[in-house]
């Protein structure tokens, strides 16, 4: 029985990026990355019998990142992905597919005496994805969001499930509903403005997680993907991931005290996890090289 290599692709992740645009002396804007590139092709030497011809080194990789983040302005995330990829492909003989992978932390400027701070900001919490694979069989973009944490306080129902005589779980027609949303969303090409895209997806999402009156997780999240594709013509598919952040009410009765829905234990694990892929059934599906997160 032969032995052979399988698929297999190489790559530097996670290069943490910081850039600075000096707008003026005093007035700066803030650009923080997680930037991942992944290549395949032509490698199968470096593996069989440690040639390394063809191999573009990881610290290569790196270097690419940092030279190319001096572009003024730099770009929205998934176009800065964009340049990357076709960048490695049409630089290397060597290489026929980059995948690329990059994560935006958000910083807001600091409140100061005359109005937001102009070059001192605080992290803010979640973060922007995008994912950009360049290869033989074309280009695609995905986008997305992720850490992004919600919460409602009613609005919420979870009743009528399967029981037996393992289930405790009690019924009920009003919970804190929580989660901490992972989302990705598939565009149709490669040419849109990203900026205005992310933000109305996301605004989108966190509108349709308040609005929706929810009887189950699941039932939320397709709400959420459904508005999503039914704003934007230009995607065509969002994959998503809630963890369900549970609440649980505390029995107070032990100290002789009613518990009208005020106080709850906020629970970290274990935690029920909903996954599930909204999508146009006209789309075609995603390259396998396409990172997704």
């Amino acid at each position: 029985m032969a032995i052979v290599l399988g698929p297999n692709r190489y790559g530097k992740a996670e290069v943490r990026l910081v850039r600075v645009t000096r707008t003026t002396a005093s007035e700066h804007e803030l650009c923080d990355l997680n930037v991942s590139v992944s290549l395949s092709g032509d490698l199968a030497r470096t593996h069989l019998v440690g040639d390394n011809a063809n191999v573009v080194p990881t610290d290569t990789m790196r270097s690419v990142v940092f030279a190319f983040a001096q572009d003024e302005p730099l770009p929205a995330i998934e176009e800065f992905g964009l340049r990357l990829a076709r960048h490695f492909v049409g630089a290397y003989r060597s290489i026929d597919t980059a995948r690329v992978r990059i994560l935006e932390y958000p910083w807001v400027r600091i409140p100061a005496t005359n109005g937001p701070h102009p070059h001192a900001w605080t992290r803010a919490s979640g973060a922007r994805y995008a994912g950009v694979v360049h290869g033989p069989t074309g280009t695609e973009v995905c986008a997305g969001l992720e850490d992004v944490t919600v919460l409602k306080s009613t609005g919420s129902e979870f009743h009528g499930f399967m029981t037996d005589r393992y289930t405790t779980l009690r019924p009920t027609d009003d919970r804190i509903l929580a989660t901490s949303v992972w989302a990705r969303w598939r565009h149709r090409g490669v040419a849109a403005d990203w900026d205005e895209s992310f933000a109305a997806a996301r605004d989108t999402m966190l509108r349709t997680f308040a609005e929706t009156h929810s009887l189950a997780l699941q039932q939320t999240l397709y709400a959420m993907g459904e508005a999503v594709l039914a704003e934007q013509e230009g995607l065509v598919e969002v994959r998503m991931v809630l963890p369900n952040k549970h609440h649980f009410l505390v029995d107070l009765s032990p100290f002789g005290q009613e518990n009208e829905g005020e106080v709850y234990h906020a629970a970290d694990r274990p935690y029920g996890v909903i996954e599930g892929t909204v999508l146009r059934d006209s789309a075609p599906a995603a390259s396998a090289e396409l990172p997704w997160g």
